[in-house]
């Protein structure tokens, strides 16, 4: 028995209170020296949750159809990895397209538009299944008439980079990559947003601007869209995106940005 707990076998923690503010493993709580078996399962679950989402492979025809159902047209490409073995494996190949996509993007008409949108597979199939259309369905309500949107390319085992390899074929003004995050223990699907401007091979990170951890525990898509179309203007009005773009969108949210509504009504500076 606990003996500051007299009848219980687990002890509580003193910070359990915590719990109800953050998904992270805090105050777990003991049973003799070891954790509690819930926490041990827990741990377990959320770590084959990770795994899953880090190996299964995305459902690319079943977005292809919802996303063509919902009006936006589609391009298919696949990086120079060719299985998930060799993704995870080889992170430079998923860098680069391989030679079909690369000659099936040369001769597309749709090339030099303002905003390419590419939707990349990346690290978690589950963010990019659950949050990826939606975010694209906030962007285009948000969005004015006068910038000019292309297609939106599908790509198979990507990495961040390849919207830069992307960009040499398309010469899209802006770049905006959707892409499956790292899972984490708490988040296997984070999708996670970068935008590039003047997209072209040998960009470095420093030249993007990230928008992370979009969803419901984190960024809405709602949220994630209003930052998105902030920074589109910003870099076209500045010419770049990276350090040199900083992210003051918070400035022009309405007085309730967690209403749906008011975002979809707001005007981003």
């Amino acid at each position: 028995m606990n003996p500051d707990q007299p009848g219980k076998l687990v002890q509580t923690d003193p910070w359990s209170e915590l719990r109800r503010l953050t998904r992270a493993r805090v105050a777990l709580g003991r049973a003799g020296h070891s954790l509690p078996t819930s926490e041990v399962l827990e741990f377990s679950y959320a770590h084959a949750l990770a795994r899953d989402a880090v190996h299964t492979a995305l459902d690319v025809d079943s977005l292809d159809r919802s996303l063509v159902a919902a009006g936006f047209q589609t391009v298919r490409v696949h990086s120079a990895a060719p299985d998930r073995a060799t993704y995870l494996l080889r992170p430079d190949l998923g860098r680069q397209l391989d030679p079909a996509s690369r000659t099936s993007l040369q001769d597309h008409p749709d090339q030099g538009c303002d905003v390419l949108t590419v939707i990349a597979d990346g690290l978690s199939s589950l963010a990019v299944t659950r949050h990826a259309q939606p975010v694209l369905e906030a962007l285009r309500a948000v969005a004015p008439d006068h910038l000019r949107f292309g297609p939106v390319v599908l790509a198979s085992q990507a990495r961040v980079a390849l919207g830069d390899a992307i960009g040499d074929l398309m010469r899209p003004k802006i770049v905006i990559l959707l892409i499956g995050e790292r899972p984490g223990l708490s988040s296997p699907d984070s999708l996670g947003i970068y935008l590039t401007f003047a997209p072209k091979s040998g960009r470095k990170d420093s030249e993007r601007n990230c928008i992370s951890n979009i969803r419901p525990e984190g960024l809405s898509h709602e949220l994630a869209a209003f930052k998105s179309l902030w920074l589109i203007r910003a870099a076209l009005q500045l010419g770049l995106t990276g350090v040199g773009l900083k992210d003051h969108s918070d400035a022009s949210l309405p007085s309730e940005p967690r209403h749906a509504q008011n975002l979809l009504r707001a005007e981003p500076d």
